[in-house]
């Protein structure tokens, strides 16, 4: 098998994956600001380093794996304000969705989710440090900044040079900055502000700024250095940026030895915006594909390559697992453990080991379908869904996949039209209505009973022996 090789962002190139503690690796994520229901893009960050996760354990790695939630936020304050809420009512009902979410896409726990209200006392120290070092100063408006130019390697994420930045770039430029590079470290308190906001600080009451929390997050829980620091390419620049800046002005050394960013999800080849009206959350995805899908498209799809939503895709997605699942019911497999020295798994191992790359996983998954397909062999079989769960992928029994739905009596779409989801006593009945046709030799009949079930997206498989099967299309 051969070594693990990362994309690392900061080298622009893969590299031999060395751990700082030999056989144990501490990862990062930036999670998400829950002031609203999660979107795709967030599916993908969740789906990706889930992936990650799993395949660092599956490979030996003793590994602690840290996503934050941001709970304190200019997003946040507005959207609890304007709902006549507290931000802890807020941040706690959409955490739960989160959550949830995470669930249905089979997305693992991580080992921590901090919250950053949590870590205040550690971002307050943190800033200090920087302030003790000459990075930071205290604005004329009670803000903190981060003094950009005083860091040498500010921009060595991004690639960005100081001379090609704007201020306009820049995240709640004010006048009590000396530069309009700067960024806030410690925010003020305004009077308009709830209470529960607000902080006692040495610098006044006030709250800190979005770049500061995971910086004093990932150092508390997982140390002044760790392994991998993760999340979408959204946030290579500036908060990645700034995170650096930040971690290593304070402790004079590297941060994190790994950067890895996922692509941006696209909606039919635009970039996914609210601005556009092409935004979709996971509940909406959800309301039209089995969440088994979304994950399985997702993780077709190489995580640093562009994701293009669009309905034709997810459609292939659902075709394309369906397939695999059919080849697991046509073979009972012998319950025996993954063998990792059979070719198969030998080139899944390649694949993952080459920056994660599941797109060719996944194609040897289909290799193994076809062996299935060919030969029933419940060696393959096993060979099949053991690999697939090193991905989260083909963990359900065949059948229950196949004749899954949404809800009975909610609606899909056919041809443009509603049509109303049968249940699977609605489906038996029409079978059992059809086989009474057939045997009646009203095969005028039976075929439009056929006919009326493949427009609500059930097909019918005649078995010898007059046997009928049907799973949902």
């Amino acid at each position: 098998m051969s070594d693990l090789k990362i994309y690392n962002t900061l080298a622009r190139e893969k590299q031999l994956f060395s751990p700082i503690e030999p056989g144990k690796v501490r990862m990062y994520v930036c999670g998400m600001t829950v002031y609203d229901y999660c979107h795709l893009g967030h599916g993908r960050v969740m789906v990706v380093f889930d992936m990650v996760q799993r395949w660092l354990r599956q490979s030996g790695f003793d590994v602690t794996y840290v996503r934050n939630i941001t709970d304190i936020d200019d997003k946040i304050i507005k959207r609890a304000v304007k709902n006549g809420e507290t931000i802890s009512q807020l941040t706690g009902r959409f955490i739960q969705a989160m959550d949830d979410d995470a669930a249905a896409l089979n997305v693992q726990k991580p080992d921590y989710e901090p919250r950053a209200t949590s870590f205040v006392p550690q971002m307050q120290t943190l800033i200090k440090k920087l302030e003790d070092n000459g990075l930071a100063y205290q604005g004329s408006d009670g803000d903190v900044n981060y003094s950009v130019r005083d860091f040498a390697g500010y921009g060595k994420l991004s690639g960005k040079s100081l001379d090609d930045l704007r201020a306009g770039e820049r995240v709640d430029v004010n006048v009590g900055k000396r530069d309009p590079l700067d960024f806030v470290l410690w925010k003020a308190a305004k009077q308009s502000e709830p209470e529960e906001v607000k902080w006692a600080s040495q610098w006044g009451q006030g709250r800190p700024g979005w770049h500061i929390e995971c910086s004093a997050m990932a150092g508390e829980l997982l140390g002044e250095q760790f392994d991998i620091h993760g999340g979408g390419q959204d946030l290579q620049f500036p908060h990645h940026e700034n995170e650096i800046a930040q971690s290593e002005g304070a402790h004079v050394h590297r941060f994190a030895n790994y950067w890895m960013h996922n692509g941006f999800v696209r909606i039919d080849n635009e970039k996914m915006s609210k601005s556009l009206g092409n935004f979709f959350t996971i509940r909406d995805v959800l309301k039209k594909y089995d969440p088994e899908v979304v994950r399985f498209f997702i993780l077709r799809a190489h995580y640093r390559s562009p994701l293009n939503y669009a309905d034709t895709n997810l459609d292939d997605a659902k075709h394309a697992l369906t397939r695999l699942y059919t080849a697991l019911k046509e073979a009972i497999d012998d319950d025996l453990p993954l063998d990792w020295q059979e070719t198969h798994a030998q080139r899944v191992a390649e694949a993952m080991n080459d920056d994660f790359n599941t797109p060719m996983a996944i194609s040897v998954l289909f290799d193994l379908a076809n062996e299935i397909n060919k030969h029933k062999s419940p060696t393959m079989a096993r060979q099949l869904k053991g690999l697939a769960e090193t991905l989260g992928l083909l963990q359900r029994i065949p059948e229950d996949f196949l004749k899954g739905c949404p809800t009975a009596g909610s609606d899909i779409v056919v041809n443009g039209i509603a049509e109303e989801v049968l249940s699977t006593q609605d489906i038996l009945l029409k079978i059992q209505a059809r086989q009474v046709a057939k045997a009646a030799r009203d095969f005028n009949a039976a075929d439009r009973i056929r006919n009326e079930l493949l427009a609500v997206g059930v097909l019918l498989e005649d078995r010898p022996g007059g046997q009928t099967e049907w799973r949902r299309v």
